[in-house]
């Protein structure tokens, strides 16, 4: 799991940003959210502009590089902070995985150009590489007989080159490796709107409806608009060689999303992937809820709860989701002035589960600092 990152110099970030999600608090209540000791489910709130979507971008800006997976280059245009002193952004992620901790360190100075990389391994470094000198090394067992050097106009980065030329050998310290990179191979970023696509997971383009019907998930599609209050006869049909949900009605039958209202065909992405992250393994949905109302929103989240083994956290501005009945205070985190910290860090009083968080947080019970 994610144990904890941080960026600095990356689009609004001047200043380093540490997402810490490795100092759960001791509640007695929701305890299934904190997994490996690490929160594995989460809400980020924060006003508009203050970089709840970048903050989405550089977490999952590891899989530009490390994976062969979709990426949304496109939103890495002016990658460095306009008034940072540094001409490169750095990374840090911290992961635990049975015990073990990883630390994948890099510097860039756009999307696709590293400047340095280093993997550590249990406090021991195994991958290092500097692109400017061009010279490095690795000390995973296996990777005697590769190439001590890349050409520096190689984009390609040296931690993703031993993972897809070595044989590695068995032992735990590899394991721990490949567990790594399995874990950034199975990472999902996506937005409410089809429009805004994702990143991560898995590569190329699929309709939303052509994954609902080919998954075999109609009839669940249609339990799951009807457990939210919206009720359609569906049925799966193929349309120019495409599959395609259509709506049965009395006297017509009519494609769904011609039909579906914006907050309809929203719900229908986030099935879409619903039914998909059972085998991702960290999952960030940019206001996850921008068209839904509040019951809906809650019934989201609660479906995301239940999700075990997978990292899930969503941005919102819906402060009625602020409550110890939907999550818990070292599940909310707020984003403001370049910090994120969980709201159970921002005040000194001790929360409760009978406290009403959103009308704490609105009389500015929250304002403080760790």
């Amino acid at each position: 799991m994610l144990k904890k990152f941080s960026v600095e110099n990356f689009k609004g970030f001047q200043d380093k940003i540490t997402f810490d999600l490795g100092k759960p608090s001791n509640y007695s209540f929701h305890t299934e959210l904190i997994e490996n000791d690490c929160v594995s489910k989460g809400i980020i709130y924060g006003i508009n502009s203050c970089g709840k979507s970048n903050l989405g971008l550089a977490i999952f800006d590891i899989i530009t590089h490390l994976t062969e997976k979709e990426k949304l280059l496109n939103s890495y245009d002016l990658f460095l902070n306009l008034g940072g002193r540094k001409s490169f952004a750095e990374f840090e992620y911290v992961f635990l995985f049975d015990g073990h901790t990883v630390i994948y360190k890099y510097k860039k100075t756009s999307v696709d150009t590293l400047q340095e990389e280093s993997l550590s391994i249990d406090e021991k470094e195994v991958i290092y590489y500097d692109y400017l000198k061009s010279e490095g090394f690795t000390r995973l067992e296996g990777t005697e007989t590769l190439n001590a050097t890349i050409t520096n106009n190689s984009p390609i980065s040296r931690v993703k080159y031993v993972n897809s030329n070595s044989i590695l050998t068995k032992n735990i310290e590899n394991q721990v490796f490949k567990r790594f990179m399995d874990f950034v191979d199975h990472m999902l970023l996506f937005y409410s709107l089809d429009s805004r696509g994702y990143e991560g997971f898995r590569s190329g383009s699929e309709g939303v409806a052509e994954g609902i019907v080919n998954s075999g998930k109609i009839q669940e599609f249609e339990e799951f608009l009807k457990e939210n209050g919206i009720v359609y006869n569906l049925y799966p049909c193929e349309v120019d060689g495409r599959s395609s949900i259509y709506c049965h009605f009395d006297n017509q039958d009519v494609d769904f999303f011609r039909i579906a209202s914006t907050g309809t065909r929203s719900l229908a992405l986030f099935y879409y992937w619903y039914i998909r992250m059972l085998q991702a393994s960290f999952v960030f949905i940019d206001e996850f809820d921008a068209f839904y109302h509040f019951e809906l929103s809650e019934s989201v989240e609660k479906r995301l709860k239940e999700i075990k083994g997978v990292q899930i956290f969503t941005t919102t501005h819906n402060t009625d989701l602020m409550s110890n009945d939907l999550l818990r205070p070292d599940c909310y985190f707020l984003l403001r002035d370049n910090k994120i910290k969980a709201i159970s860090n921002l005040t000194e009083k001790e929360l409760r589960l009978a406290h009403n968080l959103q009308k704490m947080y609105k009389a500015g019970a929250f304002n403080g600092s760790e």
